[in-house]
């Protein structure tokens, strides 16, 4: 992810009609933050790039994700096995307690662009 992450940087910082950046542009990028650099896998990102154009690539990845659950579903499906467990020892009080913790799972569909 850091790679990737990287690279995209690098592409924000390039002017319009530039050549994509490099391999030395995403290894400058990361070792300037104390990242490790491990040549296979900047190796394979290169790979899976190339002759792909980035915009392109979001595009694709945007239409995947608006078909993946978001915010905290996947938290709320894997706690509520553990806590219906829990609900029969805890007094009544406590459990109005999580449900005012369960606020924070929360999210806007429409906070993120």
């Amino acid at each position: 992810m850091k790679f990737v992450a990287a690279y995209l940087l690098a592409c924000l910082g390039s002017e319009e009609g530039a050549p994509a950046p490099g391999k030395d542009d995403v290894r400058r990028i990361l070792e300037a933050v104390g990242a490790e650099v491990e040549d296979d896998r900047l190796e394979l990102l290169f790979r899976e790039l190339d002759g792909r154009d980035v915009a392109d690539l979001i595009a694709a990845g945007r239409e995947k994700l608006a078909y993946a659950p978001s915010c905290g579903a996947a938290v709320a499906v894997a706690a509520a096995a553990p806590a219906a467990a829990e609900e029969e020892k805890k007094p009544e009080k406590e459990e109005e307690k999580v449900e005012e913790d369960d606020d924070d799972l929360v999210c806007n569909l429409f906070d993120f662009e």
